[in-house]
């Protein structure tokens, strides 16, 4: 069972099972100590019989029970579940549609492995894990907008492009940052400070000179403890890094790097040969690729493919760390997302229109 379905803890839904033979007055007892507003009645190997709630005791008090009936009576024996692995997202989706707000988990043998609850899925939990943002970059090709002011401090919706990202990441429970900074760092660090205004915690790595997204990192100090977060300080998207995170864990990866598939058509017929023979005609044809859009997930390891202080950029960090037989893998993206580099980007952004495109 993984965490990226913010199920709630083991302990606490374990409160919440309750035998097959278990009477109304323990139900009423058990429901009213988890305070989770539903038992989950199973079998003594662990599969999922039936669900209970105030609402069914309550029917079943009007039907002429008493509190030494059994709650085989009462329960809901088909209930909505879940495998494990679905999106936070869709949970929420499925229990907007049937208007409820606790799912449980099963197995393919429906044995319990958790419970999604509606609350707790709308707040998110803390995350440990750090957040490094690039934010050195000069943004020649967005001159003369970045003359005197650097590219992630450009306004986008009133507030700074990378204002926006660490608000996201702040959403979805993450709570430390570095920001990787060079071309008027000092602004960026007279903006954002030590984070306490967005009630967070901000510190800084300061490049001499460019180093590429893999050099910046190097020089991370304290080397971080758990998975971390890597994005390019102008991309804006929708994408929820938590499930990225939780992607990357789950799939046991060094390094995962973020794609989208980009489609490109061709404006003429393409002409198939062999030698001087004409073997085909494609009209207009329509080249698809996966893209890097420059957001990332690296165990502390992959550090281990760097030398402090060295330019590197990603893709020859994750060429090494194939070299070196660590395993890493991509992140499809759908959702809306913008690399702000050039000037009619800046100006798509700021009306508000991201890319979006099927993965």
């Amino acid at each position: 069972m993984t965490d990226s379905n913010k199920l709630i803890s083991t302990e606490r839904w374990h409160k919440a099972v309750l035998p097959i033979d278990a009477t109304l007055q323990q139900a009423i007892r058990n429901l009213d100590e988890t305070a989770l507003q539903i038992a989950l009645v199973t079998s003594p190997d662990g599969i999922l019989v039936g669900t209970l709630t105030d609402g069914d005791i309550r029917r079943g008090l009007l039907r002429g029970l008493d509190m030494n009936s059994a709650v085989t009576s009462i329960i809901k024996r088909e209930p909505l579940v879940v495998p494990p692995g679905i999106s936070r997202d869709m949970v929420l989706q499925l229990m907007q549609a049937n208007k409820i707000r606790q799912v449980p988990v099963l197995d393919e043998a429906r044995r319990v492995l958790g419970l999604h609850i509606w609350d707790e899925l709308l707040s998110p939990r803390e995350r440990p894990n750090l957040m490094v943002i690039m934010a050195g970059g000069q943004g020649s090709r967005l001159r003369p907008h970045t003359e005197n002011c650097p590219k992630p401090l450009l306004p986008v919706g009133g507030k700074p492009m990378l204002e926006h990202i660490i608000e996201r990441a702040k959403g979805e429970g993450f709570r430390r940052f570095v920001l990787a900074i060079h071309y008027l760092g000092h602004m960026i660090e007279d903006y954002f400070g030590d984070g306490s205004r967005w009630h967070v915690q901000i510190d800084y790595v300061r490049e001499k000179s460019p180093l590429g997204t893999g050099g910046a990192i190097s020089l991370l100090n304290p080397r971080p403890e758990a998975p971390f977060l890597v994005s390019n300080g102008d991309v804006l998207t929708d994408i929820h890094y938590g499930e990225l995170l939780d992607f990357h864990s789950s799939h046991g990866a060094v390094a995962t790097m973020t794609v989208r598939l980009h489609e490109w058509q061709n404006p003429f017929g393409v002409v198939q040969i062999n030698g001087v023979d004409i073997i085909g005609f494609e009209e207009k044809p329509i080249a698809r690729s996966h893209v890097n859009a420059g957001i990332y997930v690296l165990e502390p390891s992959a550090l281990d493919a760097l030398s402090p202080g060295e330019f590197c950029d990603m893709p020859t960090l994750f060429n090494r760390l194939q070299e070196r037989a660590a395993r890493v893998i991509v992140y499809p993206m759908h959702e809306p997302w913008l690399d702000v580099g050039r000037i009619d980007d800046l100006e798509r952004a700021q009306a508000g229109r991201l890319h979006r495109t099927s993965t």
